[in-house]
């Protein structure tokens, strides 16, 4: 937790702790010596308070990071999107060397497949190595040729770590021409995404991967049973 953060949650956890004290204790005064003692005596018998200020805290912030954020995580015309239509967005963070990762993938393409309602955004997170990078960019450049998810199929398909020959045997049997895409995938452009979805990750505090974003809340890992409660509470929220 960084300083910022341990400050506000002093400042929260007094504030809470001085309302409840000055319920008990009417118009009594007190030092603040004696007041910091007795703060001290009920976070050592409730530690769940500290527990839940901090969780509290740290679902504040990431609901005021993806508002502020919004239309990058959800509306970056650079990402390929699943049903377009939907009116449930979901935006997911991933790498294709993460074993995680593959692990979800069949399962986010049946999400993808059973919901009509869910616009699901791919965001290509490479952050294990320079095949993961290598990767993506070619993903990227795969974007507009009809065959993404095709694509993205094959690259989890690959056995153990995906490099750059089973890129070029994704690419062919995903049925797009491996010179042409590694080509395209060379560009500023395909590199300045890249750049560009590090910083957002960054400003949403993820690291790792997978992470969805589902409405104000971010899924960490590949648990598809809590991602689905995501979505389900965002389409009661829609």
């Amino acid at each position: 937790m960084t300083l910022r953060n341990v400050r506000a949650c002093r400042a929260v956890i007094f504030l809470a702790l001085a309302s409840f004290f000055v319920a008990l204790g009417g118009c009594q005064r007190e030092t603040d010596e004696a007041f910091g003692k007795r703060v001290r005596t009920y976070l050592l018998k409730h530690p769940e308070v500290l527990e839940e200020t901090i969780a509290q805290l740290n679902a504040n912030r990431t609901k005021l990071a993806i508002n502020r954020n919004r239309a990058a995580i959800e509306r970056d015309p650079r990402d390929f999107v699943a049903n377009p239509k939907g009116k449930i967005t979901v935006t997911e963070f991933f790498d294709y060397n993460c074993t995680y990762c593959k692990a979800a993938a069949p399962q986010v393409l049946a999400i993808i497949r059973d919901n009509p309602d869910v616009r699901f955004v791919f965001k290509e997170y490479p952050v294990l190595s320079a095949d993961s990078e290598r990767a993506s960019a070619l993903a990227i450049a795969a974007k507009d040729s009809g065959h993404y998810i095709a694509l993205h199929r094959q690259f989890y398909s690959a056995e153990g770590h995906l490099d750059a020959e089973g890129m070029r045997a994704a690419l062919a049997a995903a049925g797009l021409n491996p010179t042409s895409i590694e080509n395209r995938a060379l560009s500023l452009q395909v590199r300045q995404q890249l750049v560009d979805t590090h910083q957002l990750a960054g400003e949403l505090g993820i690291e790792g991967t997978p992470n969805f974003v589902v409405g104000d809340q971010i899924v960490v890992g590949g648990n598809m049973d809590k991602l689905m409660r995501a979505i389900n509470e965002a389409r009661r929220k829609a």
